[in-house]
């Protein structure tokens, strides 16, 4: 066990290390009412590039989830890498546990550093929840992608097994990136289930690519075209072949073709 943590730990200092040779930052943002947030942004803003937010899914902070992707996305974009509250340097006081709260942060995060309007927000299973919740809000400029989450599930869902991921890795994962605000991120997974029903869901219409890994036992199939038949025609489904609930790059490229931008 020490010698998986030393390993992790250094992991962890070495994707410090990697993001702020991208190019990125790291920032703490006071919103107020005892709710701090930590993202990575970027150093010096282009105003030729576009933006693009990126929101990490639950069991990793925004390095842990983004690390294989920033290098080839910092050449197209100006990134803007949130750690959700709970996770990483972010925390609140406040006792709200939802998606519409953690949307509420990110939101308020971008307000913060004068991002407004004509984002492209791509959320991967938590964080495609929480980027559902802030396209409710939007204006017309707005794009999304959502990876493997699992938005239109409903309670009856989730009690038929969610995050079905048990490893010696993973255990020791969570037992050194999760020392703090463990209780909270129970009470987040809680509350992403608790007496959800697909028809609570609002309806959007933003351009929105949808991503999911063939083999998903997290989230299964099902659910993805559930989410492609409630967004419509302003939604593209793309299955990543022999792809589970993680996706990284390599699998990425399958989907060449179907991207919005």
């Amino acid at each position: 066990m020490p010698m998986c943590f030393s390993l992790i730990a250094s992991r962890d200092s070495c994707l410090r290390y990697s993001f702020s040779s991208a190019g990125l930052k790291s920032t703490t943002t006071d919103l107020g009412e005892g709710t701090i947030i930590h993202s990575w942004l970027p150093k010096h803003p282009s105003p030729s590039k576009p933006t693009l937010l990126l929101i990490h899914g639950i069991g990793a902070n925004a390095m842990w989830q983004w690390h294989e992707f920033i290098t080839p996305l910092t050449s197209r974009f100006n990134l803007y890498i949130p750690d959700l509250i709970f996770f990483g340097d972010s925390y609140s006081s406040r006792p709200e546990r939802s998606e519409t709260f953690q949307a509420q942060c990110v939101m308020g995060l971008m307000e913060a550093h004068g991002v407004r309007g004509r984002m492209l927000v791509a959320g991967i299973s938590y964080g495609g929840f929480v980027a559902y919740s802030m396209a409710r809000s939007w204006g017309e400029d707005e794009k999304l992608v959502l990876c493997c989450a699992g938005v239109c599930a409903e309670e009856k869902d989730m009690e038929k097994g969610m995050f079905q991921c048990p490893s010696c890795f993973l255990n020791d994962f969570i037992e050194v990136m999760c020392t703090e605000h463990v209780q909270e991120r129970r009470e987040l997974i809680q509350a992403l289930h608790k007496d959800r029903k697909m028809s609570d869901l609002p309806k959007i219409t933003h351009p929105t690519l949808i991503i999911w890994g063939e083999h998903d036992l997290v989230f299964p199939m099902e659910l993805a075209h559930r989410l492609k038949r409630q967004i419509g025609d302003s939604a593209e489904l793309v299955t990543i072949k022999n792809a589970g609930h993680a996706i990284n790059p390599k699998q990425e490229k399958q989907s060449n073709g179907h991207k919005v931008d």
